[in-house]
């Protein structure tokens, strides 16, 4: 939804959005289910969120009824904005804190809880949910969450990891691999593309995730040592764009180049 909206496309939106609400949007909470499979009957296979994909879907929205005049867009953005506010947005140890899912990651729910994922806050997101369902939760969203990842520091690497638990104190959550992983390594672009330009923040996730050739690394947490590299375009831009807002480096022009391999990267 929002790579069609910054394409320009409002036919490609319309044809996601129609999918997105007849197959996911089936909750009585007004989020999304996160997962489907076109094998699967129902195709739904769990009935839970995640709040990372609703809030991307409410940004879309948002954005999509500004720029297409599309008030039923603006107002199916504002419902999920609500829901997530409502469902997923907590406050713990004096912090606004983002729950992954409305099921299976509070205090209420897991012994660890709560349990968070950093990588779920998409900064640049929160000013257009403020328009959509305005909130003071928002902004401290914001804030709270640029602080907190600038205090996870775990291992040699001084990384945060994917999962998290706060209780009692931050750690690697149990269940869950303790390493900077294919969900942690969105961060930095979140930060970047939420207007974060903190140079000694973005610098460290550089410095402590820069493998061979360029690559980005997956990292064991505990002993800092690298699991694996990943030299997809895709990945390798990450870092490249961290170059180029802190020291102004310019991209190479092989991470310029989109040719879909994955679907991840």
């Amino acid at each position: 939804l929002l790579l069609s909206v910054l394409a320009g496309s409002p036919a490609g939106f319309e044809l996601i959005w129609t999918f997105t609400r007849t197959e996911l949007v089936l909750r009585n909470d007004g989020l999304a289910a996160w997962k489907w499979s076109p094998g699967a009957k129902p195709h739904v296979t769990d009935v839970n969120n995640a709040t990372d994909g609703d809030i991307l879907i409410a940004y879309a929205l948002g954005l999509a009824g500004q720029q297409w005049g599309r008030r039923d867009y603006t107002a199916a953005g504002a419902a999920i904005a609500s829901a997530i506010l409502a469902k997923t947005v907590v406050e713990e140890g004096g912090r606004t804190l983002l729950l992954p899912g409305a099921m299976g990651f509070s205090a209420g729910d897991r012994r660890d809880g709560p349990v968070i994922n950093p990588s779920y806050w998409v900064f640049e997101a929160f000013p257009v949910l403020d328009q959509l369902a305005p909130s003071p939760a928002w902004g401290k969203l914001r804030s709270d969450g640029i602080a907190f990842v600038d205090e996870l520091r775990f291992g040699p690497k001084q990384l945060p990891a994917d999962w998290i638990s706060l209780k009692p104190d931050p750690r690697p959550a149990s269940g869950f691999p303790a390493e900077y992983g294919y969900n942690a390594l969105r961060i930095p672009l979140y930060l970047v593309r939420g207007a974060v330009t903190d140079r000694q923040l973005l610098s460290r996730f550089r410095q402590s995730t820069s493998g061979a050739s360029g690559a980005i690394t997956i990292v064991d947490l505990s002993s800092g040592a690298t699991r694996s590299n990943l030299t997809d375009p895709g990945y390798r831009i990450v870092n490249h764009i961290l170059a180029c807002v802190v020291d102004k480096t310019a991209l190479p022009a092989d991470v310029k180049q989109f040719t879909p391999t994955l679907y991840y990267p």
